[in-house]
């Protein structure tokens, strides 16, 4: 059949209504699917996603915000009730007030498990744990840029990010002042920076908690304030067996450094308590 063949007026009708249908269900199948905005400079932000429990959506973020200049306030505006009812219960049980005055997260690199403790105006309780996604590197401190080691130590909460590649971040303080020291010491120049606590499950260096977790983390933290907040990452639990360098390669303030580590975990909660509900 050539080209130029002519259709009865009425079967073209017909064509054209089913050509309007097909292109106004593709144009509604497209505003359906969730895809990443992209900033002017091209940088790929993950909107933050709706979670059926609570219903959290971008819709309560004004819509003047684009992705990118989303603040702290908003990420609270969006997910605070949906986090509060998720942390409701652990809360109740560990008999601590929400949101807290307190809080210290530990990570464990070796269980791949980060713990959240918390008080009110008594003693830090346990109340719940999450699976690290992803932590890279190996036991031992973390010494210089690009050794993609998760660092070791007693950390603060210096940023937090809404806008993260990585749904959303948190900042710790590494190199601490101890970092520093010890890196000033031995000649190293560049210790590394910008290690986070994020979402996704890509790790270099960082502590990658899925996204779930990580909107639970950063709600909590901003809500208690980062200042409020204690970051120890010891690479495995001091409570199960000590910490002790097996490894001539480590330097040789490591058992200083993992005395500390001990202290810190062992003053919060001096015995495992055998009650811990887990994830």
């Amino acid at each position: 059949m050539s080209d130029s063949t002519t259709f009865p007026a009425h079967i073209m009708k017909t064509r054209a209504k089913i050509i309007a249908v097909l292109v106004l269900t593709g144009l509604i199948g497209a505003c359906s699917v969730h895809k990443p905005a992209t900033t002017p400079a091209g940088t790929i932000v993950v909107k933050p996603k709706a979670h059926p429990q609570a219903n959290p959506t971008l819709f309560s973020i004004p819509p003047s915000k684009l992705p990118g200049q989303w603040t702290v306030g908003d990420i609270l505006q969006a997910y605070g009730a949906y986090v509060k009812d998720k942390l409701d219960y652990y809360f109740v049980k560990a008999k601590v007030a929400y949101p807290p005055r307190e809080i210290t997260f530990i990570a464990l690199k070796q269980e791949k498990k980060l713990e959240l403790w918390a008080r009110d105006s008594g003693e830090f309780r346990f109340i719940r744990d999450y699976y690290i996604l992803a932590a890279s590197g190996v036991a031992g401190p973390k010494l210089r840029q690009g050794d993609r080691q998760v660092p070791e130590g007693i950390y603060r909460i210096e940023e937090l990010n809404p806008n993260s590649h990585y749904h959303l971040s948190m900042k710790i303080n590494y190199p601490n002042e101890f970092d520093l020291f010890h890196a000033e010491q031995e000649g190293r120049n560049n210790p590394g920076s910008d290690i986070f606590i994020h979402g996704k499950t890509d790790s270099i260096g960082c502590l990658a908690m899925g996204d779930e977790a990580i909107e639970e983390l950063f709600v909590l933290t901003a809500q208690v304030g980062a200042e409020n907040v204690k970051v120890v990452i010891a690479p495995h639990d001091p409570r199960s067996y000590p910490l002790e360098v097996d490894s001539e390669e480590f330097p040789e303030w490591t058992s200083e450094l993992y005395w500390i580590i001990s202290r810190e975990i062992e003053a919060l909660s001096p015995v495992v308590n055998s009650t811990k509900t887990g994830l």
